[in-house]
């Protein structure tokens, strides 16, 4: 996995016989009270480690478009214009950024049903905001958010029940747990596995370290927490990256073994603004 190109919105990265593109949507704050130990209670204390944003834990929104040259998969569309904070729905001027025509996006794969990996198939206008789009892949579980305002785009979902492949490089697999239909994507090429997820960790600097801190929107707790040490096993053997929507943008890394825990290591430098608030660029 190679860097190769970059901007204020996005990262493109060499990834064998394919180009990932990281977008950014934006950034989120969160109180450090979503946090939660292994009981379900509000975490103690959050370490010095973990950077705070005016007391708040500063959460990267990134969405992954995966391409050969001829096929391609978009993996979340960012909040579009429903997320209340301003911060948010960058990702069309990440795509316009990265050189992606929204009218060739024939495949989104979205990680799970909640507002600000979803809403980005609208534009603010009303409007589809891919013209081509053909398949909308999402866990079963989570296929009855497209009512409202993504009622237009129901008749293309497909619903995700087992693990199953989108094409012969992209496939999907149910991770249930921050939400019932929770699903992350597994991208193989000749440079080897990248797992890219939705909501598996929100807070890079002290889940990969202590796995089993959950957060309060995971929607069964235990569950989440037996899918990211699954996912997190995983991805510490050779030749395994990830790409994760709350990851510092662009959100693209290795993991390895580190003590009872993972340690992160990024494939390229923060852009925009990450958890520790600074604007990079």
């Amino acid at each position: 996995m190679r860097l190769i190109s970059s901007g204020r919105h996005h990262a493109t990265f060499e990834f064998g016989e394919l180009r990932v593109i990281s977008l950014r949507d934006g950034y989120l704050d969160m109180p450090p009270t979503r946090l939660r130990d292994e009981d379900g209670r509000t975490l103690a204390a959050v370490p010095a480690a973990v950077p705070l944003a005016g007391g708040n834990l500063r959460l990267s929104v990134n969405a992954f478009f995966v391409t050969d040259g001829t096929r391609s998969v978009l993996v979340d569309t960012g909040a579009s214009d429903v997320w209340p904070d301003p911060t948010m729905g960058l990702i069309y001027d990440a795509l316009d950024e990265a050189g992606i025509d929204r009218g060739q996006v024939t495949d989104v794969a979205i990680t799970h049903r909640h507002e600000d990996h979803v809403s980005g198939l609208i534009a603010p206008d009303g409007s589809e905001a891919f013209a081509g789009l053909e398949r909308v892949w999402i866990g079963a579980g989570d296929a009855s958010v497209f009512t409202g305002r993504l009622e237009p785009l129901r008749d293309r979902v497909v619903p995700v029940s087992e693990k199953v492949a989108i094409n012969d490089w992209a496939t999907a697999v149910p991770t249930p747990g921050h939400t019932p239909g929770h699903t992350v994507y597994e991208i193989r090429s000749s440079a080897g596995h990248l797992l890219v997820w939705g909501d598996t960790v929100h807070v890079p600097t002290l889940q990969f370290d202590q796995p089993k801190v959950s957060w309060e929107f995971d929607g069964d707790q235990s569950q989440a927490r037996v899918a990211r040490a699954a996912l997190l096993a995983q991805l510490a053997r050779p030749d395994h990256f990830v790409a994760g929507a709350h990851l510092d943008s662009p959100g693209i890394a290795r993991v390895t073994p580190s003590g009872d825990g993972y340690s992160l290591e990024y494939l390229a430098p923060p852009i925009g603004v990450g958890q520790g608030g600074q604007v990079i660029r």
